[in-house]
């Protein structure tokens, strides 16, 4: 008896340790099979945009399960379930840790983005003030190899293993992990530009995507009568709410006002995103539709609802242009969905991230980290999904980097819009 009543306060004691403490004891294999069990159940019960996906998860499962007697770290387990969620191409499901020679996270880990227009890889987008941008990289580029690996090479070994058949966007999102490469590797881009290749280093002299800094929650100017603000990816912080107030109210008196969410590609929270649309409505609006396909699934009744904006003091009623772009995603979106759906703003910009839906956070038994997974569909109001938005109004993106040109853009037309 006094054998039993030692070893289960050995147990509660260890439940009690913190989580950085708990997380050096070995797992067995049995913890793993537990974890990767409940990962999988997890993901199959409430990831809900299998439909949008060729994903096989059925075979996803038997695939990685024989994996399992090999894993006896955790950090070959957090491989395991890269792997397994990469297995999605869904930017907007990751693992809440990495390792050392993870791939960067998309899109807030990368400074370049590029599609494949008639079967080659083109950058279609480069981060402002990071490494690919001065480095040479821009719009239009041919990206040739990663590190003296071709695309063509590259691409495929970064492909799921378990896809019915590899569409466009499985092959996008993995020509984009190759082009953001791993935390702890330097990258050499190889490109062809007007019929000649060249060698760019973004991560030279350090890897500064490894070490972002933001000053201040956002900055601000005025240019002329027009104010301007900038969030620097603090969507997430609701200090940001206090500070977007000060400034919006030191700006009350411009003529119009560019709102600029090309920086915020870590996503953030609503109270956040509803607190800065309050400021620029009169009167209760709808800015988004939630639906939760896990309910429908379970229960077979559907479950959908609005979300409301409420105006907040002092609104500022003169016009409103939205500026956005490959970083702006996940609850930047929804504030330009927003903003669109109250006819309240011109968007102006590019493709913003595409980032699907609303993630839930879980937490494995037994290992020290958790996953997240979209949960939740989003649209504005009419029903259009938020991926799928597009802004009416797009400049041509700046081949040399020399100006901003959809800040000039809104610039031009708040200028115009001010003239009788």
């Amino acid at each position: 008896m006094l054998y039993t009543c030692r070893r289960l306060a050995f147990a509660l004691l260890l439940l009690l340790l913190p989580i950085s403490l708990r997380a050096q004891t070995k797992l067995t294999p049995e913890q793993y099979q537990q974890d990767f069990d409940y990962f999988w159940t997890t993901v199959n019960e409430n990831y809900c945009y299998f439909d949008k996906k060729q994903t096989d998860w059925a075979k996803v499962r038997t695939y990685y399960v024989a994996q399992l007697p090999s894993i006896t770290t955790k950090a070959a387990f957090t491989r395991l379930l890269e792997n397994a969620l990469n297995e999605l191409y869904d930017n907007h499901a990751s693992l809440s840790t990495n390792l050392p020679d993870s791939r960067r996270l998309l899109p807030t880990g990368t400074d370049a983005w590029a599609h494949y227009q008639q079967g080659k890889p083109v950058v279609v987008a480069v981060r402002a003030g990071y490494g690919a941008e001065r480095s040479g990289l821009r719009p239009g580029m041919e990206i040739i190899a990663v590190n003296d690996r071709p695309i063509a090479q590259a691409v495929p070994a970064l492909l799921g293993h378990c896809l019915k058949t590899v569409d466009e966007a499985a092959r996008e999102v993995a020509l984009n992990q190759a082009l953001a490469g791993t935390h702890n590797t330097p990258r050499k881009l190889t490109v062809r530009a007007q019929g000649k290749q060249r060698d760019l280093y973004p991560d030279a002299p350090t890897a500064q995507l490894e070490n972002i800094r933001y000053l201040r929650l956002l900055e601000s100017q005025q240019l002329g009568t027009i104010g301007y603000i900038k969030i620097n990816n603090s969507l997430g912080d609701n200090r940001l709410m206090a500070a977007f107030d000060s400034t919006l109210d030191a700006l009350a008196g411009t003529t119009g006002l560019i709102l600029d969410l090309r920086e915020t590609p870590s996503g953030g929270n609503t109270t956040v995103a509803r607190a800065i649309m309050g400021r620029f409505i009169t009167e209760e609006q709808p800015y988004q539709r939630h639906e939760f396909p896990a309910e429908e699934r379970e229960f077979g009744v559907k479950r959908s609802t609005l979300e409301l904006v409420s105006p907040r003091p002092r609104p500022y009623t003169r016009p409103l242009v939205l500026l956005v772009g490959r970083w702006t995603s996940s609850m930047g979106e929804g504030i330009t969905i927003g903003f669109d759906a109250m006819h309240r703003a011109t968007i102006m910009g590019t493709e913003m991230a595409r980032l699907n839906g609303a993630i839930t956070s879980f937490r494995l038994p037994n290992s020290s980290f958790g996953f997240n997974i979209p949960t939740e569909r989003l649209y504005r109001i009419d029903k259009l999904p938020r991926e799928n938005f597009v802004p009416a109004k797009h400049p041509n993106p700046d081949t040399e980097g020399t100006t901003d040109a959809t800040l000039a853009a809104a610039l031009q037309l708040l200028q115009n819009t001010r003239k009788p």
